[in-house]
């Protein structure tokens, strides 16, 4: 067969060419002379070029085939292993049982091959998941770069304008809302994908830093035109209104018309729109910013809505205008920002709260982020204008006293203005609401005092000011003596029967402190509730520190001046000196008890916790006490027991040289001989006080009777048993220690004496004899019988076990040497009966 012929060859024509052929030939072919002189140049540098071209298509062929033989020749061996595991697995249990341990060959494979297949395996894994990642983020960034062009090609203002007398406009702006809201939801797809690479595969670095540098061009552009189309589509509303003083020319603001709610329909479906796109970026930027900070949430109330600000910005600049005229009435701005919140909180919760929600923004409150917005605008105002101006005065001396009056009228305002503006949010839901939820949730953070937070400078010289204000009013009261003196209401009779043992003690007068405490008290917790809607805890523990709690420090130096001034001579107590330590123990005790009933707050517990956990301490001294006044009640707590001490050793060492010539006289406790005819009936009943005791017992009884009507239930319970264990080892030491030879008689006058020494303690306690062991245990030694006594002294003289045998015999409050003296100072002339 013959070969065909090869078709007549022919030109292409001018419509055959594209236009990347037509300008390569009208760049080298300009002239009829170009084609006879360059053509056949032109044609050996193309074949040349064509030349090279193969070349590099053979390499790069031979290359591909390479590295396919070498993909596949790794899935055999891929293959091959998988199936040399199978087969070794399959016969493990006969290797097992032929072999005892296995075969040489499967531990190699176990041992080598398994752990190399394994990591092999992973690292195809590994790369197959980061191509499937790459190419995945690729796609969604290409949709979000198409959406985003079309967005910032479209003319600005006109994003949600809905204009029905021009269709192709209309229609424009919907299908830019329609793209922008593409792109918000490509970039939140990306953010998705991030996070799970950022949790799973921390490593990509290189592939999250490109996706987010592409992302960050996007949205630099992208976030403009956003806000001026919002903003655009705000003035056509006819936002911001104007605030209209009254007709009467009082200065006030009449009722302001709410645009919100007088929009038409068809602008509210503009608005609505325009509101979602930009609650949907927020969402998205802090989607962001929350992936790149590691996941670390913020705090709901630090989050405020772009689109609730956009409304707030502009009237906060109507508002300035205002405020300039009022820089020496600042009430009147407090009021106008308060009355602007409040005409407006219920449009913005009718129309924006349903926005909200359609946007899907979990815990964000319309009239939160609006009352907290109109908040924001007066903080900064009152930082630049006000507290500056005030600050700089404090530090002029002739004006030091103004800036003084001016703060603190500020901060009574800021306080009445938060107060306020909490209700507001709170006006539905404070029914549902603990007062601690409602201090601590995001009312919060709608707080003045904010501005206290950024500048501690301020803080500390608002603490300086409210301490120095505390104490001005406390030095009024401190100069009437009235003030100190105990307001007892109980009956002066010693005979008031027995104290209950339920130590209740709840107000001033349960305490019996002095009026003082309670006007110093009600000082303290006024200066801690100036600062309770501060947001911060670290700026609020450190108010309260350099202000109440340094304030209570300073009365504590009053209270120890107090009591070095009471002069309470040992060797004779006064009456009067008494009574007055009585006051500043009781006025210690009841600081305490409000001191504790304070720190075990939530509030106070939460202060508590954030100075344990800031990296700077409050103080320079690191306080690991549990309260937040732990160290406080602690001081308070030692002072109340050393004033006590006081008093007990003055009575103790009063009754001591009062009671002298009883302990020294032994004639009333030795005879010789006991009178037999009176020894066998005569009992302790029938024997009067000795002389010498009846002064030191009267003595007791007065003291306690002032103790008892002058000082608090709970100091008085422990006050009178420390006496009484005082009076037990002073009189059982002076008795066990001297040589008195013990009669019958005397025995008999010994217990007389101890029963009236009982009695003055019976109004305490039904078995006043508990509380005076040494004593008791005395007796008992003293009426033991001849045989009895000379066993037991004998058993102890031996050096035994003395202890134990005091135990047996029911002595567990002397010493061994102490009951080895009583008995050797027992006269048995005479038995007792």
């Amino acid at each position: 067969m013959e070969p065909r012929p090869a078709p007549p060859f022919s030109l292409p024509t001018i419509s055959d060419l594209s236009p990347l052929q037509l300008g390569f030939l009208d760049e080298h072919f300009t002239t009829h002379q170009d084609l006879s002189l360059n053509a056949s140049l032109l044609s050996s540098s193309l074949s040349q070029q064509c030349s090279q071209l193969d070349t590099q298509l053979r390499i790069l062929q031979n290359d591909l085939t390479k590295r396919a033989v070498s993909w596949i020749s790794r899935s055999f061996s891929a293959k091959s292993a998988l199936d040399e595991l199978n087969c070794s697995m399959q016969n493990l249990s006969l290797r097992t049982s032929r072999h005892g341990v296995g075969s040489r060959k499967f531990q190699n494979v176990l041992n080598e091959k398994l752990p190399r297949l394994a990591k092999e395996l992973k690292r195809i894994e590994s790369i197959r998941c980061y191509v499937e990642t790459a190419l995945k983020l690729e796609a969604i960034v290409g949709d979000l770069e198409d959406a985003a062009l079309f967005v910032l090609a479209c003319l600005p203002g006109n994003l949600f304008s809905k204009r029905t007398s021009n269709s192709s406009v209309s229609m424009e702006s919907a299908r830019k809302h329609h793209k922008l809201l593409q792109a918000i939801k490509a970039m939140n797809d990306i953010e998705e994908v991030l996070e799970t690479v950022v949790k799973f595969h921390s490593h990509w670095h290189s592939i999250v830093r490109s996706v987010d540098n592409r992302v960050d061009k996007i949205l630099a552009s992208l976030r403009p035109q956003v806000f001026s189309d919002h903003r655009a589509l705000l003035v056509s509303l006819g936002w911001p209104p104007k605030l209209l003083p009254s007709k009467d020319g009082s200065g006030q603001i009449s009722c302001i018309p709410n645009p919100l709610v007088l929009m038409q329909e068809d602008k509210r479906r503009s608005y609505s729109e325009s509101f979602i796109a930009l609650c949907a970026l927020q969402h998205l930027q802090r989607r962001r910013e929350d992936r790149q900070l590691n996941f670390v949430k913020q705090k709901k109330h630090n989050i405020h809505l772009w689109a609730i600000n956009e409304l707030v910005s502009p009237i906060a600049s109507r508002m300035e205008h205002h405020f300039a005229n009022w820089i020496e009435q600042p009430e009147y701005i407090f009021a106008l920002v308060y009355k602007v919140s409040r005409d407006f909180i219920a449009g913005v919760d009718d129309v924006l709260q349903p926005l909200i929600d359609r946007a899907r923004l979990i815990s964000c409150s319309a009239k939160e982020a609006w009352v907290s917005a109109m908040v924001q605008v007066l903080s900064g105002f009152l930082e630049k204008r006000t507290f500056s101006l005030l600050a700089e005065r404090y530090k002029v001396k002739l004006m030091k006293l103004d800036a003084i009056s001016s703060w603190l009228h500020l901060i009574d305002l800021i306080i009445a203005f938060d107060k306020q503006m909490q209700s507001l949010v709170n006006l539905d839901t404070g029914i549902f609401l603990i007062e601690s939820e409602k201090i601590d949730g995001l009312t919060r953070g709608i707080s003045v005092l904010t501005i206290f937070c950024n500048r501690m400078d301020w803080l500390k010289l608002w603490a300086k000011i409210e301490f120095k204000n505390a104490w001005k009013k406390l030095k009024v009261e401190l100069k009437e003596e009235k003030m100190w003196m105990i307001d007892n209401k109980y009956k002066s009779s010693f005979d008031m029967g027995l104290d209950s043992e339920h130590h209740i003690l709840s107000t001033l007068e349960d305490h019996r402190a002095p009026p003082i405490t309670e006007v110093f008290l009600k000082i303290v917790w006024e200066m801690t509730e100036r600062c309770q809607t501060m947001p911060s805890i670290i700026s609020r523990a450190r108010f309260i520190r350099s202000t109440a709690g340094q304030f209570l420090w300073c009365f504590f130096k009053i209270l120890l001046l107090r009591f070095k001034s009471t002069e309470l001579h040992p060797d004779d107590p006064d009456d009067d000196a008494i009574v007055r330590i009585c006051g500043l123990v009781n006025g210690a005790r009841y600081i305490q008890t409000k001191l504790r009933e304070w720190s075990d707050s939530l509030e106070f517990l939460e202060l508590k916790i954030a100075e344990k956990d800031s990296s700077k301490p409050i103080e320079d001294d690191v306080r690991d006490i549990d309260s937040f006044y732990g160290e406080e009640i602690r001081s308070l707590s030692e002072m109340e027991i050393n004033w006590l001490m006081e008093i007990i050793a003055a009575i103790l060492r009063q009754f001591e040289l009062i009671s002298w010539e009883y302990v020294k006289k032994i004639d009333n406790f030795e005879q010789e001989r006991d009178d037999k005819s009176v020894v066998g009936v005569i009992q302790a009943n029938d024997l009067g006080v000795s002389t010498d005791l009846v002064q030191a017992l009267d003595a007791i009884k007065s003291w306690l009777c002032v103790l008892r009507i002058n000082i608090n239930s709970k100091d008085f319970s422990d006050l009178w048993r420390s006496l009484a264990d005082g009076l037990d080892h002073y009189i059982s030491r002076s008795f066990a220690t001297k040589e008195i030879r013990f009669s019958g008689k005397g025995i008999h006058q010994f217990e007389a004496d101890m029963q009236a020494l009982l009695f003055v303690f019976q109004p305490f306690c039904a078995r006043p004899q508990a509380f005076f062991p040494c004593i008791k245990e005395i007796l008992k030694l003293l009426k033991q019988r001849k045989e009895e006594a000379k066993q037991l002294q004998a058993v102890l003289s031996n050096g035994g076990n003395g202890a134990r045998c005091l135990r047996l015999h029911g002595i567990s409050h002397l010493s061994v040497h102490q009951v080895v003296q009583v008995l050797r100072n027992r006269n048995f002339a005479s038995a007792i009966k």
